[in-house]
């Protein structure tokens, strides 16, 4: 297996794709699902396990022979930290996510590939979501309003190279809103941003214990 140790430019990964997940044996096969489905194949997958007591693991283990992928542990350090470990941990040119209880289409790598390819200088892609059951959310600067999920920062249609997450210091350990936080900062920093229309990240929101239905706030 390709590792920090081992890669070079000739043989790493476009993509590394960052799954975090808490508990989440039961919907989690659905994620890893949509990437075997994938029909651009340069990606490795790291598996955040955020301590879960459920049977993730097993999970791990079942398509550990289908993906390249990598199984992290660490106890309840929350979202921002679980991505933080993923990313830092990651070998490929371009970091992504995909929440445990989303999926991608079956295009999903292919476009974002295509554009990244075609505009190098981009730092940071981002956009294109198809949402699945209740598009609105409160707005996480005022939850009195509801806004279009559409219209938020959604951090699982994020593309970045590793070497922005590093100017920026990663994720900050905000209970809510680091995706959105940044955003910001790579924007006051320069960033070449660049956002996508083409709807492929499946945000899928039929899960009770889905942090935008439990949070007044944008899903993570």
């Amino acid at each position: 297996m390709i590792t920090q140790d081992n890669y070079t430019e000739q043989n790493r990964p476009f993509f590394s794709v960052v799954i975090c997940t808490y508990n989440r044996a039961r919907i989690l096969p659905r994620a890893l699902s949509s990437l075997l489905d994938q029909e651009f194949k340069d990606f490795e997958v790291l598996l955040v396990d955020d301590g879960s007591d459920d049977d993730t693991y097993f999970i791990y283990k079942e398509f550990r022979n289908k993906l390249l992928i990598r199984y992290l542990y660490h106890n309840h350090k929350g979202l921002p930290l679980s991505r933080n470990l993923g990313i830092s941990s990651s070998i490929g040119k371009y970091i992504t996510f995909l929440d445990s209880d989303d999926s991608y289409e079956s295009n999903h790598l292919k476009t974002r590939y295509e554009l990244l390819a075609a505009h190098p200088e981009v730092d940071l892609l981002y956009g294109g979501v198809r949402v699945v059951g209740n598009p609105f959310v409160p707005d996480i600067n005022n939850p009195n309003e509801m806004i279009l999920i559409e219209k938020c920062i959604v951090g699982g249609t994020f593309f970045f190279k590793k070497e922005l997450s590093r100017k920026l210091n990663g994720f900050k350990n905000l209970k809510y809103g680091d995706d959105t936080d940044f955003f910001l900062r790579a924007r006051e920093i320069g960033a070449n941003i660049l956002k996508t229309k083409i709807n492929t990240y499946i945000y899928i929101r039929d899960q009770e214990d889905s942090i935008c239905n439990t949070q007044n706030i944008e899903k993570k």
